[in-house]
């Protein structure tokens, strides 16, 4: 029954997909500037003109293999080292390749200002890259996070002997995503326009998730410094906590967190029978395994989970609770 109800809504969102996005849906990038008449100019892009029609199709196709991969690894082969591989792939194309641009991330804004703003305008690119990771956690759950994300990669691959976070402080830092997504939508669509007394506080629109991306400095090897140094510092703490950005700051996190609550399919940390051992949560570094399963907005769908099961190294054919597996998956 519960299976039914989560079947029906998650259709009932797919449906107001297209109803959000009907002011998108349709509109190109627009590579001339209009002409306002004046001295008006634009400020320097900050980024490279985007590339051809055919490259930006092919970063859409290659964001939907991805996340089918990843989806297809984690569920179904359940393998941590290919996920693995599929992220460092991940991370050398989005990440040093495209230097990050565009991502599903930032993507937030753009959606953003174009449902706000007509005349704002952006390629059918952008709506894909903001769409199909929601998509996929609705079907799969966060399988962008676990395999195609290139941020999530960069600080997965940097985790040593990560600490344990109390979870009451674990959830109330997991509220932060939400206060930045607030602000970010705020912010592109919108801007500050308010009077304190006889002070007026005027801010226009600003794509604060770009502005404020702790890793493109790093994909881009170039930037102001303490942007590199804010990059620097979350991959250092991430060192000892487990993907601290995405865990507690990541706006589009806390979107396939919400969505990932109803999909079809997700992490389960043996397909058949739990053995209630805690080798799972033990080996968790993101604290995703509330009483002893896999919490469906949480789990970042890293694929650890299965490495350090007894009962996933039986169905291997690792040995039925033999004392060497058991000796096996307790070693980090």
């Amino acid at each position: 029954m519960s299976r039914i109800f989560r079947v029906r809504h998650l259709w009932l969102l797919l449906a107001l997909i297209p109803v959000t996005a009907t002011g998108v849906l349709f509109a190109q990038y627009q590579k001339a500037p209009p002409d306002f008449g004046g001295s008006y100019s634009f400020p320097t892009p900050t980024h490279p003109e985007p590339r051809a029609a055919f490259i930006r199709g092919l970063d859409v196709a290659l964001l939907a293999v991805f996340l089918g991969v990843s989806a297809w690894l984690i569920l179904k082969r359940r393998s941590r080292n290919q996920v693995m591989i599929l992220s460092i792939a991940a991370l050398g194309y989005f990440g040093f390749y495209r230097k990050g641009c565009i991502c599903p991330i930032g993507a937030i804004q753009n959606v953003t200002l174009s449902l706000v703003d007509s005349r704002y305008m952006i390629s059918y690119g952008v709506i894909a890259f903001f769409f199909l990771p929601l998509v996929a956690a609705l079907f799969f759950g966060r399988v962008f996070c676990g395999g195609v994300c290139p941020l999530g990669a960069v600080q997965d691959l940097v985790v040593l002997k990560p600490l344990k976070v109390p979870e009451k402080l674990d959830k109330a830092l997991g509220w932060l995503q939400y206060v930045y997504l607030g602000l970010a939508i705020w912010f592109a669509g919108w801007g500050l326009h308010f009077t304190i007394g006889k002070w007026p506080v005027q801010v226009g629109r600003r794509f604060l998730i770009c502005e404020w991306d702790p890793f493109i400095q790093i994909f881009r090897v170039t930037g102001p410094f303490h942007m590199l140094a804010i990059g620097g510092g979350f991959i250092l703490a991430g060192m000892f906590f487990g993907r601290p950005y995405c865990r507690w700051l990541c706006p589009y996190g806390g979107l396939l967190a919400i969505l990932s609550r109803i999909s079809w399919k997700n992490v389960r940390i043996t397909p058949d029978k739990e053995l209630d051992c805690g080798l799972c949560a033990d080996a968790c570094p993101f604290g995703a395994i509330h009483n002893l399963r896999a919490d469906r907005a949480t789990c970042l769908a890293c694929a650890r989970c299965y490495d350090y099961c007894p009962r996933e190294l039986e169905l291997r054919g690792g040995g039925a609770g033999s004392e060497d597996s058991l000796v096996q998956v307790k070693l980090p």
